[in-house]
């Protein structure tokens, strides 16, 4: 099993865990609220976890236009 983080905005791997057991609530999961854990974390068919996380250059993106936080897709 792999959790894999990902940007949602441009689809960047950010990074990725590879361990067959993991304690979610050392990654925060138990801090996120159940509709962002609905939004953020998909569970794939083969065992892996998709985190829709944000990277550093779309946040830079979003922080120059926060006028493209109203769009479903801002990169072209």
């Amino acid at each position: 099993m792999s959790i894999i983080y990902k940007c949602r905005h441009c689809g960047h791997i950010l990074g990725q865990i590879d361990e067959k057991i993991i304690d979610t609530s050392i990654l925060g999961w138990n801090k996120l609220s159940n509709e962002d854990k609905k939004e953020m974390i998909q569970y794939q068919s083969d065992g892996d976890v998709h985190i829709q996380t944000i990277c550093e250059n779309c946040e830079d993106v979003l922080g120059q236009h926060p006028e493209y936080h109203e769009l479903d897709n801002f990169i072209q």
